[in-house]
């Protein structure tokens, strides 16, 4: 538990590791509040100047673990002392976006789905494996997006690309990834990591006022919504759908491997 989430210090970056290789980093309440703990503590550190955010192995996050919510390793305290209207996924934009002023630049090495692409959306740069797979999955499962994903998706890649990328269940991978514009930048996935930690420590180069400050110009310009009445939206629409009949029938053929049978109820 308590490596769950790696945390690296190579100069003035900080690198986060989603640490489950053997569930694909899906993740759980542990894995969840530890990422968050993870991003806050190098928010209150002045030596970090940009931080790299990546899974171990070969996936960055495969979505919501549905094995298990994991016992919480965060400094937070008890789970039922953060119980809001809102909840970890929501909080991933929050905090990324928000809350944290530190360039992040999301390492997307491997498959990024649900949840986990809701993760990745909200770093500010993303640089990808050229293996690695960008997909919502929501309605697969009838569900709707989070992750605060309503917000970065239309705005990374336009709304009609959004609408056609979650209605559609695309994956998403290659060097379609960076034409439709849900990264920077693919490389080979032998070349990944060097090129991650370059990158990185490109971010790193530049004084930390002039990258604080231009994130922070950056975020404020780019969310002239509110963003915790998004996520709440969000998190409102999610529990609906997950509540209807269709909804149901979506999980029940999704674990039977066959396609559901929907009567819009």
């Amino acid at each position: 538990m308590e490596n769950i989430v790696e945390v690296i210090d190579e100069g003035h970056v900080r690198y986060i590791r989603l640490n489950r290789p053997e569930k694909k980093n899906a993740v759980n309440e542990a894995l969840a509040w530890g990422v968050l703990d993870a991003i806050a503590d190098a928010q209150a550190n002045d030596e970090v100047w940009a931080i790299g955010l990546t899974g171990k192995g070969d996936s960055f996050c495969a979505g919501l673990d549905l094995s298990g919510r994991g016992d919480s390793a965060s400094s937070m305290g008890p789970v039922t002392d953060r119980l809001d209207d809102i909840g970890w996924v929501g909080r991933f934009l929050l905090q990324l976006r928000q809350d944290c002023d530190r360039p992040i630049v999301g390492g997307i090495n491997g498959v990024a789905v649900g949840a986990g692409l809701g993760l990745a959306m909200a770093t500010d740069i993303r640089i990808a494996a050229r293996s690695a797979r960008f997909m919502a999955g929501y309605t697969r499962i009838g569900g709707s997006p989070d992750g605060g994903l309503t917000f970065t998706l239309p705005q990374a890649i336009g709304y009609e690309q959004a609408m056609r990328f979650m209605l559609e269940n695309r994956t998403v991978s290659g060097e379609e990834v960076v034409s439709l514009g849900l990264a920077g930048e693919v490389v080979d996935d032998d070349k990944f990591e060097a090129r991650f930690k370059e990158y990185c420590e490109l971010v790193a180069s530049w004084s930390p006022f002039s990258a604080r400050l231009t994130k922070r110009g950056m975020a404020k310009a780019s969310t002239p919504i509110d963003l915790r009445g998004q996520v709440i939206w969000e998190r409102a629409n999610v529990l609906t759908a997950f509540q209807t009949e269709d909804g149901k029938e979506a999980r029940k053929a999704f674990f039977e491997k066959r396609k559901p049978e929907f009567k819009g109820r």
